[in-house]
């Protein structure tokens, strides 16, 4: 959660802005370039290009002056190192022509023109949204072929690995063992989860750019297949030039015969009346409405949840789950409700998996290996989706 939230900041430049960015196609000396600009503030124009030979960002930061745009490349490191820089001027048909020169004083013509983009959307429905909502990203992303990877028979059903080469991000896509329509569905799930996360990575080689280059890791485990579920653990480590190194865990849990996400309160309740659906705003492969607000949800997991969850698990993991003698900053409190108001959460074959949330001095405490809910313990909690917990 804490990942998305940050790189959704970070690579989405309209989040903030009161016009979306400008998107354009030209060329910097003989090399086709894709540009994004912000222009919403004159003195602070705020962008990021690529070379579409390499795809990967650039930032730029600048300010307009009348039909006259100035353009420093690289981030700001404060200390007057010579960057290169865009002299560019406005031209009649809302582009912009100048010269690119660098800090050794070589110098390249740059033309640039309103990004053309096609009407309709391609045959991956995710890359056809981007036209309209990210252009900038569809044009980096449209250009990307995905090679096939390994094949393997999961609990009866047959993935076929994916990866984007340059990203290294896999994800697979499931060949057989379910309704055609249901595949169909899913995979086109997990396909735009596989663009995301190399949009994700994009993000943080652009975010790190200043520090040089970028860390950002992932491991992709099918966790649990049925009828019913589809479960898979995305755990991901990376540096993106912050003041330190993260991860996190973002797993995909699908409805199968449906393709749509399972939320928690989905598959377990243990509030009173009947299950709401809240759909966190990290999820962003998913659309519907959410029957609550957040206050709501919170206040559930909080008071109701988190509780509950602690006395399940120990019972299930009580040497696990012994609070700490001492407050030493080394000790894991897997006893705190607060730990596991908000986890993440997969399923496996013997129970329910669950991630607990720690402060960053303690974020080692986090991804044991043992906290798995038995589905025994999740008799009587029926969440909202009619789903066997018996496997």
């Amino acid at each position: 959660m804490k990942l998305w939230i940050w790189l959704i900041t970070l690579f989405s430049l309209s989040a903030w802005a009161e016009e979306p960015p400008v998107v354009y196609n030209g060329t910097l000396g003989k090399t086709s370039i894709v540009v994004e600009l912000d222009m919403n503030k004159p003195d602070e124009v705020t962008g990021r290009y690529f070379y579409q030979k390499y795809h990967l960002d650039l930032p730029l930061n600048g300010a307009l002056d009348g039909q006259d745009l100035k353009l420093q490349e690289g981030l700001d490191d404060f200390d007057d190192t010579p960057r290169p820089e865009f002299t560019l001027t406005k031209d009649e048909n809302g582009g912009w022509q100048g010269n690119w020169t660098n800090p050794q004083g070589k110098t390249l013509p740059v033309t640039l023109k309103p990004a053309q983009l096609p009407a309709a959307a391609t045959d991956d429905s995710y890359l056809g949204s981007l036209i309209h909502t990210d252009p900038y990203e569809y044009l980096r992303l449209s250009e990307l072929q995905l090679k096939a990877g390994k094949s393997e028979n999961f609990m009866g059903y047959q993935l076929q690995w994916w990866v984007e080469p340059q990203s290294k991000i896999t994800l697979f896509e499931i060949v057989s063992g379910y309704p055609d329509a249901s595949l169909q569905a899913m995979n086109q799930k997990l396909r735009t989860r596989l663009w995301q996360e190399v949009s994700g990575w994009h993000a943080c080689m652009l975010g790190a750019s200043r520090f040089g280059q970028g860390e950002y890791q992932q491991t992709v485990t099918p966790e649990f297949m049925s009828p019913e579920v589809v479960s898979v653990s995305l755990f991901t480590s990376y540096d993106c030039g912050g003041a330190h190194p993260d991860f996190g865990e973002a797993p995909v849990n699908m409805n199968a015969q449906t393709a749509d996400t399972l939320t928690l309160e989905d598959i377990v309740w243990v509030g009173d009346g009947a299950p709401f659906h809240y759909l966190n705003a990290e999820d962003r492969a998913s659309s519907g409405k959410n029957d609550v607000d957040f206050d709501t949800f919170a206040s559930y997991r909080d008071k109701k949840w988190a509780p509950w969850l602690v006395k399940q698990l120990t019972a299930a993991h009580p040497e696990q789950m012994k609070k700490p003698t001492d407050d030493s900053d080394d000790d894991c409190d897997y006893s705190d409700p607060s730990v596991w108001q908000f986890p993440a959460w997969y399923f496996t074959p013997k129970g329910l998996y669950f991630d607990p949330t720690f402060a960053r001095v303690q974020r080692s405490c986090e991804s044991p290996e043992w906290s798995v809910l038995p589905w025994s313990a999740l008799k009587g909690h029926a969440g909202s989706t009619a789903i066997s917990l018996e496997h």
